[in-house]
């Protein structure tokens, strides 16, 4: 109670001196929980006067009693790292004790002061893996430390082969749990096939075990191999047809999915049959895992999409939560993209479904796709009568839906156009408000009584384009629009799909003052525009473009900290460097950046604003501004050099001397690139915005990543290099396959038109 209750610093004096007498007694439960609930209310100067009575009771005879001061120190070391660790000589000892928990807890302790030097955690698994761990809990925990030393490890030819050849032994070891531990980290490595082979054979034993524990963890880790190497794991498949038939139906849940990703196509058809009859058995959890599955499996084998579509559509009209119905519907939609021939038995899929969907969102999202897609299907008309059924039985958020998808089809197939006509006609005496206005637009528009554009094209863009602007940086700017004579501009709002705040120094732990109202979203570039336009040497500049993020051009913790925003204009780009002066027996007065544009032949500099003072912990800001051609893309490379008057500061009364010394301070080079005058654009339909593009505007190159650890890693790095923003999540990787993955990028250049 009194570990929960967590006393005060002024009321643990009530409880210390009881506590430190049970310390001493001769009880040892009385001991050890006394030392548990000491360490969890006591402060750092009070722990100084116990630090003797825990050493000692970390070497005790009592495994009770050397487990709790242990466990204590490993919630001390948070607070109290310096006087933990002292204690290095004692806790070595622990770890050679012949108690199984003693050595667990002392080899956890023990790794976690040494865990932030590397050298000293090889030292210690070095040390360990020649046998004197007899604990199978410790021996799981080295196992873990000894995987991570070979992930860590940039030699591969001396330090970390006898780690390896360490974790093999370990899948002969007696005991169950240091086996699967050994097996589990072997297959989380990047390892050979020969070298995965004994992990694999002793997981495919357990798989047969008595134990459910057992069979659920060999299952599991396997299930996760299978994502990356399903070749390795087909030799299991026998042992994991058995256990789909298991009592325990997590395990048999993990046993499909396995298979699911290992199986070959003429065993899909069989494997379909077997997953419908243990569906309705298991919770929502495990259908959702096994639907994933299953799109997984339909991508790999796209000729038998119409069997897994019948089983995905008949899991539509089960019994399911919305998490579960979501699912289905977005592996529906990922299989329809994917594969063509399956977009119209797809489609009607869908169009069933939403006759009894109970979720709002679900209906409203198909319905959007469903006025993308239905459309370019052969046979457009057979889905009017789905779409109209919405307008007549469904919430008005749905019936929203429905006309705007009924007016897709209207615009897209003239056919349909008459009757389309007559249908949104009825709406217009709709009880709600959104679905009358709908329909009194698409109508209007598509009669030509609201002129929009110059073409018909112009007309579809309007009416159903994508709204490329972010409805974060729409509430910024609306928020922060003054009412005046001149209109609110849209096209003013920015289109970045990540604002970044301004980068500037907040104290720490500063909070509002209470009852104050709650600031208004800025975003970055409004902010910035706002500042720039603000200075009377930028102010003829323009609209601002796009503002970077901070780039650092200093070291951390050295004298001067200095970063750099790149703000990019039509024809100009304007560098604020932002600097803090980290040393406070100084002031810099005149303080200015030296550029250099040598190697940025196509940047001329046009004009700078120095800073006139910079005291200490007070940061300024710093502006070179350079003029390019217009609507052109330049890069280059800029040195830079930090240049002031530095003038001695006496701290004990704030006077600066009347004298300065110049100086210079070197800064790190800066690079205008490519990504600098992307825009991440988020795009809600990327394939019509692909399909509907000047092919002109198309341009194809080839770019080398170089060596990269994972795939998405490599995704990372294109949409980094590039500044991209990734679109219709293809910057999630799927399970399948492992070796290729397309990136769907959506991205603005300075009034180019690029894509």
């Amino acid at each position: 109670m009194i570990k929960e209750l967590s006393p005060s610093s002024d009321e643990v004096f009530i409880v210390t001196s009881s506590l430190m007498k049970d310390m001493n007694s001769k009880t040892d439960m009385y001991r050890a929980n006394a030392i548990r609930v000491l360490c969890r209310i006591i402060d750092g100067n009070l722990l100084t006067q116990i630090e003797r009575y825990l050493k000692q009771a970390i070497v005790d005879k009592n495994p009770v009693v050397a487990s709790a001061a242990l466990v204590s120190g490993i919630h001390l070391l948070q607070a109290n790292p310096e006087i933990v660790k002292r204690w290095s000589n004692e806790v070595q000892e622990a770890v050679q004790s012949r108690a199984a928990l003693v050595q667990f807890h002392g080899l956890a302790l023990l790794h976690q002061t040494r865990q932030n030097d590397r050298l000293a955690v090889s030292k210690l698994v070095s040390s360990l893996t020649r046998g004197s761990v007899r604990s199978p809990l410790a021996q799981c925990l080295l196992i873990r430390y000894t995987s991570q030393v070979i992930r860590e490890s940039s030699n591969t030819q001396s330090g970390d082969r006898p780690f390896f050849d360490y974790l093999e032994s370990c899948l002969r070891h007696k005991a169950e749990m240091v086996i699967l531990e050994a097996a589990r980290k072997i297959t989380e490595m990047d390892v050979t096939s020969r070298e995965l082979a004994p992990a694999i054979t002793v997981l495919q034993l357990f798989l047969s075990s008595s134990k459910p524990v057992l069979r659920f963890a060999a299952v599991r880790t396997l299930n996760k191999v299978a994502i990356t190497r399903p070749l390795a794991v087909t030799n299991c498949n026998v042992d994991l047809e058995s256990l789909m038939s298991d009592q325990n139906r997590s395990i048999a849940t993990l046993a499909i999915t396995t298979l699911l990703k290992t199986g070959n196509e003429s065993s899909v058809d069989r494997l379909m049959k077997q997953i419908t009859s243990f569906m309705s058995d298991i919770s929502d959890e495990f259908k959702i895992v096994v639907i994933e599955a299953i799109r997984s499996l339909c991508l790999k084998f796209p000729l038998k999409y119409r069997s897994m579509m019948i089983f995905l559509s008949n899991s539509l009209r089960e019994e399911g939560g919305f998490e579960y119905k979501k699912a289905i519907v977005d592996s529906i939609v990922t299989l329809i993209g994917a594969i063509p021939d399956a977009k119209e038995i797809g489609l009607l899929h869908l169009c069933e479904f939403i006759e009894d969907c109970e979720f709002t969102y679900l209906s409203s999202q198909i319905l959007h796709f469903l006025g993308n897609e239905g459309p370019r299907t052969s046979d457009p008309s057979r889905y009017i009568r789905y779409i109209y059924n919405r307008v007549i039985l469904e919430n008005p958020t749905v019936r929203a839906s429905a006309v705007s998808t009924l007016a897709k089809f209207g615009a897209l197939v003239d056919e349909l156009k008459p009757r389309i006509f007559v249908l949104l006609r009825r709406c217009l005496f709709d009880t709600d408000d959104e679905v009358r206005d709908r329909a009194t637009l698409y109508l209007q528009t598509l009669n030509g009584e609201v002129a929009v554009g110059n073409s018909e094209k112009d007309v579809k863009e309007f009416l159903f384009g994508s709204f490329d602007v972010p409805l974060a940086n729409l509430e910024a700017s609306l928020r922060t629009y003054e009412p005046s004579e001149e209109p609110f501009d849209i096209s003013l709002v920015s289109r970045e799909a990540r604002s970044q705040p301004l980068h500037d120094k907040k104290a720490p732990g500063k909070k509002p003052p209470a009852g104050a109202p709650a600031p208004a979203p800025v975003s970055a570039v409004d902010a910035y525009q706002k500042m720039l336009s603000s200075i009377a040497e930028f102010s003829g500049f323009g609209r601002l473009f796009k503002s970077s993020e901070p780039v650092e051009l200093t070291e951390a913790e050295t004298e001067y900290a200095v970063n750099v925003v790149k703000h990019i204009y039509e024809n100009h780009v304007v560098l604020q460097y932002n600097c803090t002066n980290t040393i406070p027996e100084q002031l810099l007065e005149d303080v200015t950046v030296y550029v250099d544009a040598t190697d940025a032949e196509e940047f001329s500099e046009v004009c700078s604003k120095p800073l006139k003072s910079l005291p200490y912990d007070s940061p300024g800001q710093i502006f070179v501004a350079f003029e390019k051609l217009e609507h052109v893309p330049a890069i280059g490379k800029f040195s830079n050099v930090l240049k002031f008057t530095v003038k001695e500061v006496d701290t004990s009364s704030g006077e600066a001397d009347e004298d300065g010394v110049e100086d210079e301070y070197q800064l790190e080079d800066l690079e205008i690139v490519s990504a600098d005058y992307m825009l991440r654009v988020a795009v809600s339909n990327f394939r019509n915005a692909w399909e509907n593009m000047d092919p002109e505007s198309e341009r194809v190159d080839e770019y080398g990543l170089g060596a990269r650890e994972s795939l998405a890693e490599a995704v990372s790095a294109v949409t980094s290099i590039l500044g991209m923003q990734p679109s219709v999540s293809s910057s999630i990787i799927t399970t399948e396959p492992k070796n290729l993955h397309t990136l769907c990028g959506a991205l603005c250049i300075l009034y180019l038109c690029c894509c």
